[in-house]
C-alpha cells in the first residue's frame, strides 16, 4: 500500500506513430463514442520521423492531474482526455518496484494523480494526424504506467475515445479500423493487416504545405458533413465496403497499381464530401492541387500509376512511391517545382531519410537549381515554379507501432520532480 506522505516518483516512456489513412474515416453514428460510419485503412509511419513521446509520471505528491504538451501546460478536464483516464484507471492493475520499495495496489490508481509530458516532432493540428499519434501515445505510456493486462485492440478502443484514428496508431504496418456494429462500441477496434515488414519497398515523401493549424477541425467538419452532405451516406454505405475490400487485397498481394488507384481515389472522394458539405469546407489549397496534378500527369504518361497521393484534413501531400528510384524521381520532380526560397537550406529543406537525396542527386542547392523538367512537361505545355510553396519535405517509410522508451535521458519529466524538464 503507498503511503501518503511517501516521497517518489514512478515514469513510463513511450512513442507511438502517426498513421495516414489511404481509406478515409470521415462521420461518426456516435459523437459521444467516437464510432464510425465506415471502415478505415492506414499505413502507419515511421516512428524515427513522424510520431509522439509521452512520458507519464505518478507520484503522492502529485495534488491533481496535470498534462503538457509541446512544452506548454494544457487543460485535462475536456471529456476525450477524462476518458480516456478513467478506462485506463479502471482497468489498472498492481505495480511494484522492488529497488524503489514501492508497491502501489490497484486500488489506489482512483486517488493518485498523473504527470503527463508529451512531444510531437511534427505539427500540431496541420492535417498529419498529430492526434492520432498524441492519443495512441497517452493511452499507450499510461497503460504501461498502470500496467494494464488487456491486448492491444482493447487499449486501441481506449484511444479511439480520445482520437477515433488513433485507435490504428496501436500497431505498425497497415491497419483496419474496423467500424463496428455494437451500440457500445465494443467491436469498434484497430486490427493489423500486415507487418510493417510485408511490405518495405514502399518510400513516402510528405509535402508539408502548411503547419498552421486548420481552420475547420476534424471533428466539427465529420459532424457538418454528416448533417448536410448528401455524398457522405452513398459513400459510407456502398463505396466504402467495397472499396476496403480491394484495398485489403492490394496489401496482401503488393499490388502498387491497385494500392495507387483506390488511395487517389478515396482521398479525393473524402475531399469532395467536404465540398459537398454545407458550407463547404477547403481543405486543401492551391499548392495541394498542383502537386495532385503533377502526379496525374507523371502517372498517365506512363501509362501506370508511379506515385499515389493522399490527403487528409489539411493541405499537406502524403505521396506513395513503389521504390527508392521512383521515390527519387518523385522527390526530383518535386523539388524542380516547388523549390525552397533562396534563405533555406538543403538540411532543413528535407528531412527524415535523407539517404533519398543522394538518390535523386541532390546534394547541394544548386543541385535543384540544375535540375531539368520533367519529361512528360517537356516541349508539351509550359511549366511553373513555385518557389517557396511548400515548407519542407519529410522522407519516411511504413513503421512499426509503439515502443516503450527505456533510456531515462529521453523522459519529457524530471524523475525526481515530476515536472517537465
Amino acid at each position: 500500500m503507498v503511503e501518503k506522505g511517501s516521497e517518489w516518483v514512478v515514469m513510463a516512456t513511450g512513442r507511438s506513430p502517426t498513421n495516414i489513412a489511404v481509406i478515409k474515416y470521415w462521420g461518426k453514428r456516435d459523437e459521444n463514442l467516437i464510432l464510425p460510419i465506415n471502415d478505415s485503412i492506414s499505413l502507419t509511419l515511421d516512428p524515427l520521423h513522424l510520431s509522439a513521446t509521452t512520458t507519464a509520471a505518478v507520484s503522492p505528491s502529485f495534488t491533481r492531474d496535470r498534462m503538457w504538451l509541446n512544452g506548454k501546460e494544457i487543460s485535462l478536464s475536456g471529456e476525450r482526455y477524462q476518458k480516456c483516464l478513467r478506462e485506463i484507471r479502471r482497468r489498472a492493475n498492481e505495480v511494484s518496484d522492488a529497488e524503489k520499495g514501492i508497491v502501489i495496489k490497484k486500488e489506489d490508481w482512483e486517488r493518485l494523480h498523473v504527470h503527463i509530458s508529451s512531444y510531437n516532432n511534427f505539427p500540431t493540428a496541420a492535417g498529419l494526424a498529430s492526434s492520432a499519434a498524441g492519443f495512441a501515445c497517452l493511452v499507450f505510456t499510461l497503460a504501461k504506467l498502470m500496467n494494464l493486462k488487456d491486448d492491444l485492440g482493447q487499449i486501441s478502443s481506449i484511444a479511439r475515445q480520445g482520437s477515433g484514428s488513433a485507435c490504428r496508431s496501436l500497431y505498425g504496418g497497415f491497419v483496419k479500423w474496423a467500424m463496428g456494429n455494437n451500440t457500445d462500441g465494443s467491436d469498434s477496434l484497430a486490427i493489423q493487416l500486415a507487418e510493417e515488414t510485408h511490405w518495405t519497398d514502399l518510400v513516402i515523401i510528405i509535402a508539408v504545405v502548411s503547419s498552421k493549424q486548420k481552420e475547420t477541425s476534424s471533428t466539427s467538419g465529420m459532424r457538418e458533413s454528416v448533417q448536410t452532405s448528401a455524398l457522405i451516406k452513398h459513400r459510407a454505405e456502398t463505396v466504402v465496403p467495397a472499396r476496403t475490400l480491394k484495398m485489403e487485397e492490394a496489401i496482401t498481394n503488393r499490388d502498387f497499381a491497385s494500392f495507387a488507384k483506390l488511395t487517389c481515389a478515396d482521398s479525393n472522394q473524402f475531399h469532395a464530401v467536404c465540398l459537398d458539405t454545407s458550407p463547404p469546407i477547403f481543405y486543401m489549397n492551391d499548392t495541394s492541387h498542383r502537386i495532385i496534378n503533377l502526379v496525374e500527369k507523371w502517372n498517365i504518361s506512363e501509362g501506370t500509376p508511379q506515385v499515389a497521393y493522399t490527403f487528409d484534413a489539411g493541405p499537406n501531400a502524403v505521396l506513395v512511391s513503389p521504390n527508392r528510384k521512383t521515390a527519387a524521381l518523385l522527390l526530383q520532380r518535386l523539388l524542380f517545382h516547388f523549390p525552397p526560397n533562396k534563405d533555406i537550406n538543403l538540411t532543413s529543406f528535407v528531412v527524415g531519410d535523407k539517404t533519398i537525396l543522394q538518390d535523386a542527386g541532390v546534394t547541394s542547392m544548386k543541385d535543384i537549381e540544375t535540375l531539368e523538367p520533367p519529361p512528360e512537361i517537356k516541349d508539351k505545355v509550359p511549366y511553373q515554379k513555385f518557389m517557396g510553396d511548400v515548407s519542407y519535405f519529410i522522407c519516411t517509410r511504413v513503421g512499426s507501432g509503439p515502443k516503450v522508451l527505456t533510456d531515462e535521458t529521453l523522459a519529457l519529466l524530471d524523475p525526481i520532480t515530476g515536472l517537465p524538464k
